[in-house]
This record gives structure tokens, sequence and C-alpha cells, in this order.
């Protein structure tokens, strides 16, 4: 275990690499180079960028917790991703290019009207306030306990310390100095899971990968074909999946910003294709180490379990200062890239979609700045917030979370998509409220309503639905 002095400096040098990388990308600052990188972002770094970007502290922690309760089953659902990826690649980004865009939700004013615009860029801002928060919670509550408990601050004061580093670097240029920092974070996160990988591996004896699975005192089934009512079968997790990543990255204003950073439709769908094949990859090693973490822990009498299962393995096994090392950089580097990136899309939502910001209007800098520094406060409120409340398994609240707030844009997109009748725009935003309170007393009585059947993240899929039917019922033949 370090010293807190050394931990801090670790922590101070890694937020210093951030900001040099932001005044060499921030030459130019003006909207264009803030909101949409110029569209003069390469492909290949945009793609490899989006890797630390989706995963986050989440996935870095919560996905090998994971694995003693749900076994490899979360493989299935990233298997979902991929048709979900294509679909956004070759269907929406097109849109999105040919619209000439700030902000993906202008598609709602373009297909609906303003109430329409409104309602989906409230409901980014809603799941992107709240999983930006759940994801530097975890990062936050880490550091917190690995040097902060030790110099005496307080919970908030660490938290406060995080989101003013984050603000630092990514107030200039935004999603043009955030495609440079991503990369940057991206390498460290999976260079640090290869080496925690093969530094545990080798510490337990193992021979081989097919010794270390069959060794193991887990069960670590991939598939489920049978019993339709968990929320785990095959069939249920890819759909569920295919859904999640069409709405979490198709329709999700932080992630679409960096696509439509490419230089043109071609490289951007280059770009989505090529991210969804690596991601497979990358999830397939987290679930692997999540099974190594289990047998450490279980071999070296360690007790824990769920998030803090890596945390625990790196601060009471015996894996060395090494280790201890890689553990802080992947972790800052999940956490970072995907918290850094919530916060400037949430400016460019607010700033696009709410404020109407022209983009040929040189004196919005002063107002866009003024608005990160209120998104920034935001996210420390809610971080504060969800430590208080928050006693799950951070990757399963999220998707708690997504099922509620990226089902009305499921619905409202795909209604937009593939009909061509006429909504009345007023009702829309009464639409948008009733189908999470559906969806939630579905899921609050599905068990006994459905003779066991059980929702997990393909409750999305329901609210969607919900969305789509009444808008449906609301509309009328175009003439």
């Amino acid at each position: 275990m370090f010293s807190p002095l050394f931990t801090s400096l670790f922590v101070l040098g890694y937020f210093s690499l951030l900001i040099l990388i932001s005044k060499k990308s921030s030459k130019s600052s003006n909207d264009d180079a803030f909101f949409i990188g110029e569209r003069k972002s390469p492909w290949y770094v945009v793609s490899f960028g989006m890797i630390g970007a989706t995963l986050s502290g989440i996935t870095f922690l919560s996905v090998p917790g994971w694995v003693e309760k749900n076994q490899f089953f979360y493989l299935q659902m990233v298997l979902g991703y991929v048709p979900g990826y294509l679909f956004v690649a070759y269907v929406l980004m097109p849109i999105y290019y040919k619209m000439n865009i700030y902000s993906i939700y202008e598609y709602l004013k373009l297909r609906f009207g303003y109430f329409a615009h409104k309602s989906g860029a409230t409901y980014f801002l809603i799941s992107r306030l709240l999983g930006a928060s759940l994801r530097l919670y975890l990062v936050v509550l880490v550091l917190q306990t690995i040097l902060f408990d030790f110099v005496g601050f307080p919970f908030f004061m660490t938290s406060l310390i995080t989101i003013v580093l984050i603000f630092f670097y990514t107030y200039k240029s935004g999603i043009k100095t955030i495609i440079w920092t991503d990369t940057l974070q991206t390498s460290l996160m999976l260079i640090t899971l290869v080496m925690c990988t093969l530094i545990i591996f080798r510490d337990l004896g193992y021979d081989s990968i097919g010794q270390s699975i069959s060794m193991n005192n887990l069960d670590l089934n991939i598939f489920l074909f049978s019993n339709f009512e968990n929320s785990s079968n095959f069939y249920r997790s890819f759909i569920a999946g295919m859904f999640i990543a069409i709405a979490m990255t198709g329709l999700d204003q932080d992630m679409m910003q960096k696509n439509l950073s490419c230089k043109n439709l071609k490289e951007a769908q280059k770009n989505m294709v090529w991210f969804s094949v690596l991601l497979v990859f990358v999830n397939i090693v987290f679930l692997y180490l999540g099974s190594l973490l289990y047998q450490y822990a279980y071999v070296n009498g360690i007790d824990t379990s769920g998030d803090k299962l890596f945390v625990d393995v790196v601060k009471f096994g015996k894996l060395g200062k090494i280790t201890m090392i890689f553990f802080l950089l992947g972790l800052m580097s999940a956490a970072f890239s995907s918290a850094d990136s919530a916060l400037t899309s949430l400016t460019t939502c607010i700033c696009i979609d709410f404020l109407n910001f022209n983009k040929k209007n040189k004196k919005t800098k002063i107002s866009r700045n003024y608005i990160h520094v209120f998104v920034s406060i935001l996210l420390f409120l809610i971080i504060i917030a969800v430590n208080y409340l928050n006693n799950d398994n951070i990757i399963s609240t999220l998707f708690k979370v997504a099922s509620f707030t990226y089902g009305p844009l499921v619905g409202l997109f795909l209604f937009g998509l593939i009909s061509t009748r006429l909504v009345n725009d007023n009702y829309i935003p009464i639409i948008v409220l009733l189908s999470p309170i559906f969806s939630y007393l579905i899921s609050k009585y599905d068990t006994l309503l459905l003779f066991g059947f059980d929702f997990g993240p393909d409750l999305l899929i329901v609210n969607g639905i919900f969305t789509f039917l009444m808008l449906y019922i609301c509309s009328s033949k175009k003439n």
C-alpha cells in the first residue's frame, strides 16, 4: 500500500498530463472545436478512444465483480451490442451527417417539432447526468478508500477535487481535446487490464487459460438458452444488448458527438464497425479477469465480492506495488474517459438544444464556459446524493436507470425512422412521461402478472414499445 503523499503526487501527475494534452489540442477554442472537433478527428483515434469512454470505471470494477453472481452471462449482452452498433453506423449516422448537426436531438425537432426536441434532450440530460454520476461515484469512492481517508478528507471534498480537475482540461476545446485524452486513457486502461490479468494468472500458478477456468471455484457458464423467465437467458440478453447499444450510443449525444467529429460519414462508419469488434474482446478479458480475482480472493482468504472485489484484492493481496500502480492508472483512465466526455456533451446539449446557440455567433464562448461550470456543479451534487442512496451493484443500477430514461428516446427515434405518420407534437411530453411510469409498474409487478417472468435490462425495450404505440395512437396519416 502506498503512502498518501505518493498517491497524491501520482494523481496530480496524471491530471497534469491530461491538462498538457488539453493545452496542445486547444489552439482553436471556438464552438466548432468544442462541439464537433472541427470535423477533423481521425476515425481510428476516435474508435480506440471510444473503448475507454464506453467501458468507464463501472466496467473496470463492476464487470469483474459481477462474475460471482452472473457467471459469464454478461457476454451474451455484449454480443448483442454488435448488431446494435451496426444499426447506429448504417441507419442513424447517415441521418446525422446529412443534417450537419451539433446535437443529435435536432433530428427530433425536424421530424416531430419543438416539444419532441425538448423532450428528447431532457431525457438525455437525465440519462447522462445520472450515468456519469454513477460512473464517477465509483472511482471517487475508491480514491476515498485508498487515499483521502488517510489524509482526513471527507467524501464531498474528494468529489469536488475530481470534478474541478476534469473541468480544467475540458472547458477550452471540449470534444477536440477529449478525442486525444480518451486515446491516452484507453491505452492506459487496456495496459492495466492485460498486466493485472497476467500478474494474477502467474501468481495463482496456472499453466493455461483452460486450467484457470476448470480450477476456478465459481461456475463460469457463458450461455443460458433455457429458462426464458431468467433475465440472463441468451435471447433476452442478446436483444437487450442490441437495444442498449442503439440507445446508449446511437441516441446518446455523448457517444455520437465523438462520431460526428470524424471527417466524413464513411470514416465515422468505419470507426463504429471496428469499435464494436474491439469492445467484445475487451469485455471478454474483463470477465476473465473477474474469474481470476475471485479465485485469488478465495485462495488468499480475502472476504470480498461485487464492486469491492478488484479494490480489495489489490489492497489486501500480496501482488506488489507495480500492481497498485497499474490499478490506479487503469481506474482513473476508465473513469475519467467517460466523465470528461459526459461533461462536454451535457454542455453541448444545454447550449444547442435548450439555449439555441447560433452556430455562427462567435460571442457564445463565455456563455458556454458558464454552462460548463453549471454542469460540473450538477455532477458534483448528484455524486453526493448517490453516495447516500446507492446500495446496489453499480452496473446493475446503471442498467436500471437506462431502462427508464433511454426507453422514450428509443420509441421516439424508431417511430420517426419507421413511420411517416404525423404526430401532434403537443402530446409528446405526456407520452414520454407516461412510458417510464408504465414500465416501472410492469417491472414492479412482473413476476406476479407474468407468472414468474422477471424483467432485467430488456425493460428498456418495453419502455420503447410503450412510447412507440402511444405515438401511433396519437398520430394520423400523412396527407
